[in-house]
């Protein structure tokens, strides 16, 4: 008969963890007996930190919440409430639709209700990440397309001006032909930005802390002393697949937009990392995946350039050439990742999410 509990319990556990919503088990007290990875994440803790803790504990402002709850459970009845606004400690807001039930296993003779969140936000970010990668790859088609077709001529207009030069016949124009020849290398760099690396995608095992290490060192001597980048790693991350060279151009990308956005200020940057679980990218569902957060204390980004701030030639910054953000992307996107952001005055997150291959 114990086995056979025990079996019970370990399926129960099994099919829980399974779920891509939120799932947590209650006592008659409220306290937390069983969550699964969604609710981990939702809540922004371990299971270990969280199993035994009543629940109104993990809650700001969530009176309306738990009253729901107390009176389903009361009443022994299954409710369910949609739209509702849910602050986890220490976390913003989400909109979930959340479910209670009463517990009808046996297998936990102290469990009295099951609770079910779903966020909503979830279901949108999903939409706009898929709405993200159609447009980066028409952007990256176009980006390449237009570079291709003025190089050609950017090479001709060099020369041109070279075998002008060698013409004149009074030397002091040829500071004239200099400001051409100078102009057009500039072009010709800015195209070579547009085009990206060249070649396919060389994929190893890469150490991302080792990759974010020579970034953010990188960063902090261009600006000698200046800049210092504060690091919240978390060291249980294991190595994933990827460009190394790709990545390291990519955390550049993001680190200096960073930088620019504090210039002038009191410099607040992060560079922080964690793991997500059943997260989705695109279509895709990954069981594990890496998340990189660049966070800055600026003044954010303008309300009238969020939504295309990845498209190319689009900046915050006057004198930036409005490329990194969509080449950041693109070289994200090729290793199977994604970038988002989210932003207020003083505190702006870009973030990075990349598959952790064989993550369980």
């Amino acid at each position: 008969m114990a086995r056979l509990e025990a079996m019970h319990q370990e399926h129960e556990s099994t099919l829980i963890g399974a779920l891509a919503t939120s799932v947590l088990v209650l006592d008659a007290e409220l306290r937390i007996t069983k969550v699964n990875s969604a609710a981990e994440n939702l809540l922004a803790q371990s299971a270990a930190k969280l199993v035994g803790r009543r629940l109104p504990e993990m809650l700001a402002g969530g009176g309306e919440f738990v009253q729901m709850i107390t009176r389903a459970l009361a009443e022994g009845r299954s409710f369910t409430e949609r739209n509702l606004e849910l602050t986890p400690l220490n976390m913003q807001s989400v909109i979930v639709d959340f479910t209670i039930s009463p517990w009808t296993s046996t297998g936990d003779v102290h469990a009295k209700g099951v609770i079910e969140i779903a966020s909503v936000e979830r279901h949108q970010r999903i939409q706009l990440e898929e709405k993200m990668i159609r447009q980066n790859q028409v952007t990256s088609a176009l980006m390449r397309g237009l570079a291709h077709e003025v190089k050609n001529p950017l090479g001709g207009i060099r020369g041109a001006a070279q075998l002008l030069e060698r013409e004149l016949e009074d030397r002091r124009h040829a500071e004239y032909t200099q400001i051409i020849i100078g102009e057009v290398d500039r072009l010709r760099t800015l195209v070579d930005k547009m085009l990206g690396p060249r070649g396919g995608a060389e994929r190893e095992w890469v150490n991302l802390h080792e990759v974010l290490e020579q970034v953010n060192q990188l960063v902090e001597a261009e600006h000698t002393g200046a800049i210092e980048i504060a690091r919240d790693y978390d060291p249980s991350l294991p190595e994933i697949m990827g460009d190394r060279d790709r990545l390291i151009q990519a955390f550049l990308n993001l680190v200096r937009n960073a930088v620019r956005a504090v210039s002038g200020t009191d410099a607040g940057i992060t560079v922080r990392t964690r793991a997500d679980r059943n997260f989705t990218i695109g279509d895709k569902v990954h069981s594990l995946v890496m998340r990189i957060d660049v966070i800055d204390t600026g003044r954010g980004v303008a309300p009238d350039i969020a939504e295309s701030i990845f498209f190319p030639m689009v900046s915050g910054h006057a004198e930036g050439s409005g490329l990194g953000l969509p080449l950041a992307q693109s070289m994200i996107n090729s290793q199977g990742g994604l970038i988002g952001f989210r932003s207020e005055p003083g505190h702006t997150e870009f973030t990075v999410w990349l598959p952790i291959e064989g993550g369980i």
